[in-house]
């Protein structure tokens, strides 16, 4: 019983400590329009990313890409420069083509002009624009089966009120790979008219 209680302990505050880290960390800014029936509509402020495109299978797809931006950010480019991680890492949804787009937004407080070259040019530095964007929130992993799930669930949504989207889905995942999974945030957003 005694033991139960340690372990529990344990296992709250290692969640809290890996929460209060992923709280921590910068995010995009947007304005929320509106709540909708399971959704959410969104207008993003333009942003800079850290981006790579890899062609795989959707896992493997993720791994290599966030190893070669996160490569850069920690100091793989032409200065040497750190750059603090910041959070969602953005990924194009699932689908038969397997080629993903991986990106990492840029602090705020960074320019295009004050950003280092990348040292490999699998790595490129521009400015986008979400724009206005319609967004589903999901828990745990976001691999390849759950992230079509949700979009796919996203989709009849969007359609079911009338909206149109303009780009592909993305999947964005808030946290760290040894967060546990009840405490994990994803979303899948698709720019929308």
């Amino acid at each position: 019983m005694n033991f139960n209680r340690i372990k529990f302990a344990i296992i709250f505050l290692l969640s809290c400590i890996i929460l209060s880290e992923v709280m921590a960390i910068e995010t995009p800014e947007y304005t929320l329009i509106k709540k909708e029936n399971g959704f959410e509509i969104r207008q993003y402020e333009s942003m800079i990313i850290a981006t790579t495109q890899v062609q795989s299978e959707y896992r493997n797809a993720t791994s290599i890409g966030f190893r070669r931006i996160a490569n850069y950010i920690f100091g793989g480019n032409a200065t040497g420069m750190n750059i603090e991680m910041t959070a969602p890492v953005f990924t194009n949804t699932p689908d038969s083509q397997e080629i993903y787009e991986i990106q990492f937004v840029m602090p705020s407080e960074h320019s295009i002009k004050d950003l280092p070259k990348p040292n490999t040019d699998n790595v490129s530095i521009k400015r986008v624009n979400l724009g206005k964007t319609a967004v589903l929130r999901f828990g745990g992993w976001a691999t390849r089966d759950r992230a079509s799930h949700y979009k796919n669930e996203l989709r009849d949504l969007l359609y079911a009120n009338g909206y149109k989207t303009n780009r592909a889905y993305m999947v964005a995942q808030y946290n760290s790979p040894w967060a546990i999974p009840p405490f994990r945030k994803n979303e899948i957003i698709v720019q929308i008219d």
